[in-house]
């Protein structure tokens, strides 16, 4: 069985961890999936650490939502800083699902984005575990998460 971990906040606006869940378990059977919520992105580093190291979690995907300000764009710089240092430690991939709360200018639009989000990188992770070739042969394609394709030049 393959250990998924799966680590969100309660600072995002939009349950991405659930959406996240849903698309895995639609995806692929034989997993066990490990939750932690912890308040805001710069608590994810440690946190998806902690997944890999105490649980054994093979992969974990990091979703959070950094506000407006630029004070908040600097802290999710910080974070992200700190997800590549633990998976450098860890050997171990953690996807950074990050959807900036001025990506959109409607709610309605920013929800659909942070769903499409997770979701989309929920499918990376499946075929980065278990459907490798797919992953390499979407190469250059130009594949973007929660958003339209931009397509390959």
């Amino acid at each position: 069985m393959t250990k998924i971990g799966i680590c969100d906040t309660t600072f995002a606006r939009f349950d991405m961890g659930s959406a996240a869940i849903d698309e895995l378990k639609m995806n692929a059977t034989d997993l066990n999936i490990i939750r932690k919520t912890v308040p805001g992105i710069k608590d994810l580093p440690v946190a998806s650490k902690k997944l890999i190291e105490e649980e054994g979690c093979e992969i974990v995907m990091a979703l959070g939502m950094p506000g407006p300000m630029e004070k908040d764009k600097m802290c999710a710089h910080e974070a992200s800083t700190g997800l590549i240092k633990a998976q450098l430690l860890t050997n171990t991939h953690i996807l950074e699902v990050f959807v900036h709360e001025d990506e959109e200018k409607k709610d309605e639009d920013l929800k659909e984005l942070m769903e499409n989000r997770a979701r989309d990188h929920a499918k990376n992770l499946i075929k980065m575990i278990f459907k490798p070739k797919q992953m390499e042969r979407e190469a250059g394609k130009g594949v973007r998460e929660g958003k339209e394709d931009a397509g390959p030049l």
